[in-house]
């Protein structure tokens, strides 16, 4: 069952909401009317609210009309039928757009439209579905560090009722565990809050505000790992035609109920803003059944020849970091690319030149491309993209979640499962909450185990957050670059920061000479890492009211 929307609006609200959303009682939905600059001020006030989008815009913006102004920007919002005019121009456009993608067949045609959509009350699991597909949309969601998750609604926790679930024998096992995961997060908020404020007290110095924002990601950081795949979340994502297009495909073709419903919602709403672009995933378009043909036909081979080919013992079931792949030749590849731009030789000239060079002048020639650099915001030259490397990491699915928005690499995950152990926050370990938490989790694989055995898919829903899970990353050295430079640094979750640091000390360690091109990963541990950011954030603040 689908929880829709549970936020009451008034009459005068609703009919305010109409003209800057698709839908006013729908968990997904569409903005529209909204310039640019509001559409993403909405969205990043987003991800750290409570509220739905539609609360928080007329809560942040249309009534905050002394520092938003709404009005002045958006312009006359009294005009008769305006709606209905700009419903008329879509559909009168609509042959028009219809022709050029015809005539001209070119996906890249979907590009030049873009539309930004909520979809609210999904899973965990749903929202890594969706994020899934990563080039041409922007996705952003509801933060575990700044948003408490022990919220109820008439009484019940917000995670997502697995329909299969719900009408099975599993349906009170499936409730009951997830219950009690919600149960045991609220109950530990408290105490380790007050454990953490004892253990590192605030300096007299510091901001109380900013203090109390770390202390509270601290604390939230610990035990998100008790919040099941099924706790539901709110989602902002933008992106082009052909991005939504080719998410909906995959959407209809999941065999989550979950995620076929929200494919249909989103193509329902988007087909009112932006019809010609993602008409061709529409059930009943001959795209889309080609693609449902093809997709149902190589899972099927797929899973045959997974079959037939995994049938050994060896497991490697060990949390961490392991790099699995790299090309013994990507130092002189790398040197011979910075240098390509710069000359009229060729590639193929270049590399059989730095081949025969020495490690000194190897390293010159590195040293050129990164040197100059003076914080991570700086990109490196694109011929870092010519070292390739491939890790395996086992992980907590919260540090999957944090890691998996990257964009620029190829990643493949398994099913979620209790296999491989779970992860303990270090705050908790030795402490009378230890027992508790661990009680949970276990209780939890028990529940996994007996659910699994059936409905393997359907059971990832009741796994919590502090299980590990098994993916892969497939990534050049610039992109590994960015992505450990950025997850290393001292405000994030201590989790993916130790896998940043893990990637970057291991490609260093078989290619020393590529340890340059990590100069801004942060080693360093932080007992109350947000701090500094969270000082800086009312530093900036202050002056801004003080102009």
């Amino acid at each position: 069952m689908l929880l829709d929307n549970y936020e009451e609006f008034s009459d005068i609200q609703l009919k305010i909401l109409e003209k800057y959303v698709t839908n006013t009682s729908s968990h997904v939905f569409v903005l529209r009317n909204l310039p640019e600059v509001i559409k993403g001020a909405l969205f990043s006030k987003y991800s750290r609210s409570s509220l739905g989008l539609r609360a928080l815009l007329l809560k942040e913006f249309i009534s905050n009309e002394s520092e938003a102004a709404f009005a002045a920007i958006v312009g006359d919002t009294t005009k008769e039928n305006e709606h209905a005019e700009q419903t008329a121009a879509i559909r009168k456009a609509q042959n028009f757009y219809d022709r050029i993608l015809d005539g001209y067949g070119d996906d890249s045609i979907g590009e030049l439209g873009g539309a930004h959509i909520a979809i609210e009350n999904v899973s965990l699991l749903a929202a890594k579905i969706l994020e899934d597909s990563r080039i041409g949309g922007s996705p952003l969601e509801k933060s575990t560090r700044y948003v408490y998750f022990d919220q109820k609604v008439n009484g019940e926790y917000l995670f997502y009722r697995e329909p299969v679930l719900m009408t099975s024998a599993y349906r009170d096992l499936y409730t009951n565990t997830c219950n009690m995961l919600f149960d045991t997060y609220s109950r530990l908020i408290p105490p380790l809050t007050a454990m953490i404020d004892k253990q590192f007290p605030k300096n007299p110095n510091a901001s109380p505000a900013a203090y109390t924002a770390a202390l509270r990601a601290k604390v939230l950081d610990c035990l998100r790992g008790l919040l099941p795949a099924s706790t539901l979340t709110n989602m902002g994502i933008y992106g082009n035609g052909r991005f939504y297009e080719q998410l909906i495909h995959k959407l209809h073709v999941n065999t989550l109920v979950e995620i076929q419903d929200i494919g249909k919602r989103m193509h329902d709403e988007l087909s009112k803003v932006m019809p010609s672009f993602i008409r061709r995933s529409a059930p009943s378009h001959h795209t889309h059944q080609a693609f449902t043909q093809f997709f149902e036909a190589m899972q099927a081979e797929l899973s045959s020849v997974t079959e037939r080919n995994t049938n050994f013992s060896n497991r490697h079931v060990e949390p961490g970091v392991r790099l699995i792949s790299y090309d013994p030749e990507a130092i002189t590849k790398v040197a011979a690319a910075l240098l390509f731009s710069h000359c009229n030789k060729s590639l193929t000239d270049l590399l059989s030149h730095c081949k025969q060079l020495p490690e000194e002048e190897l390293a010159t020639i590195l040293e050129a491309g990164c040197s100059i650099r003076d914080n991570r915001r700086q990109k490196s030259p694109r011929a870092l993209e010519h070292a390739n490397f491939t890790f395996e990491i086992v992980a907590d699915f919260g540090v999957y979640r944090d890691l998996h928005r990257h964009r620029i690499l190829s990643q493949e995950r398994q099913l979620l499962c209790c296999d491989y152990g779970f992860y303990i926050p270090p705050e908790i370990q030795g402490t009378e909450l230890e027992k508790e938490y661990m009680a949970a989790l276990w209780q939890a694989k028990e529940a996994f185990d007996t659910i699994a055995t059936e409905l393997p898919e359907e059971a990832q829903y009741i796994v919590p957050m502090a299980y590990n899970v098994r993916w892969y990353f497939q990534l050049n050295l610039r992109s590994l670059q960015w992505l450990c430079e950025l997850r290393s640094s001292a405000a994030g979750h201590p989790g993916y920061r130790l896998v940043a640091q893990q990637m970057a000390k291991q490609v260093s360690q078989v290619f020393p000479a590529f340890e340059r091109f990590f100069k801004f990963v942060d080693y360093e541990g932080y007992e109350l890492g947000r701090l500094g950011q969270e000082e800086r954030k009312i530093e900036k603040q202050m002056q801004r009211n003080s102009e």
